[in-house]
């Protein structure tokens, strides 16, 4: 009898190991949900009204959910677009674009993080003041030298500068190979290895996380570029996607087809948000890493 009275006093009870509530977590999580909701909502809205015909579309009040799913704006927009040759012209200029930004910013960068000359921090410095030019201001000058070089309706004038690399994506990468350990690469002299060739196998395999980062941003700025593809290009079999988006709501309609211009919206997320699912994991260790030193 002791001992089943002396077991009941050590075992607490159930009720005492409930966690109370606490106040702060849950007016946290209730805040995250409801800002989750709200962000999610533009989103819902975009693909319902692409599923709606153009006769729902103008109703007021305007409904959340389709009342006929309208299935082939999906076919129409291919007809009346040509999307599938603006999705063609996008991607190309897309992946060029990063393929250049890569490589002269990855070059760039290891060179300002690994020599220590003189004059090297002024060189830097200089490179980031001209993040602080608009770019209307090189606009102009910048046309007319793609002019007389007979680059016009084009598409060099939107993938060549991206081999010049971009001064925020060499700061970036110049911070990342920054926290690199010195050891790494006195071990690539003793072994023989040249400059260029301890940037191709030491700093690039070793910066996956800050080239995963570069790469969504010069891959997201090309995609969504409006005002370089009009001021270069003027044949419609060489328009990008934000130039054909961009005509659904010019004077040539009456009453713009929304419908269709959010079809093309939910289309033109697909690249973006496949290409972040693939280098989520390295884009945020990127983002945290160039940080520390």
């Amino acid at each position: 009898m002791s001992i089943v009275k002396a077991a009941s006093t050590r075992v607490p009870s159930s009720r005492s190991h409930r966690r109370k509530a606490d106040p702060v977590k849950i007016a946290s999580f209730t805040a995250l949900l409801v800002t989750t909701f709200l962000m999610l909502l533009p989103l819902f809205f975009m693909v319902s009204t692409s599923l709606k015909s153009k006769r729902e579309m103008l109703k007021f009040p305007p409904t959340f959910l389709p009342e006929s799913w309208a299935w082939s704006n999906y076919t129409e927009i291919f007809d009346k677009l040509q999307f599938g040759t603006l999705y063609k012209n996008s991607l190309i200029i897309g992946v060029l674009t990063v393929i250049g930004t890569l490589l002269s910013s990855a070059l760039v960068a290891y060179g300002f993080a690994r020599y220590r000359g003189r004059g090297n921090q002024l060189w830097f410095i200089l490179l980031l003041s001209t993040m602080m030019l608009p770019y209307p201001a090189i606009m102009i000058p910048q046309f007319v030298l793609f002019s007389k070089m007979q680059w016009i309706d084009t598409f060099l004038p939107l993938v060549v500068p991206a081999f010049f690399g971009s001064a925020y994506n060499i700061f970036l990468l110049r911070q990342f190979f920054s926290t690199l350990p010195e050891e790494l690469f006195d071990a690539g002299r003793i072994d023989g290895c040249g400059e260029l060739r301890m940037w191709r196998t030491i700093a690039l395999p070793l910066s996956a996380p800050a080239l995963a980062t570069v790469a969504i941003f010069a891959f997201i700025y090309s995609w969504n570029d409006l005002l370089t593809p009009v001021l270069y290009l003027s044949s419609s079999d060489k328009f990008t996607l934000p130039v054909g988006m961009a005509s659904l709501t010019s004077s040539r309609f009456r009453i713009p087809p929304w419908h269709l211009l959010m079809v093309a919206s939910v289309l033109a997320m697909v690249p973006i948000v496949t290409l972040f699912a693939i280098a989520q994991k390295q884009f945020v260790e990127g983002i945290v890493l160039t940080g520390i030193k």
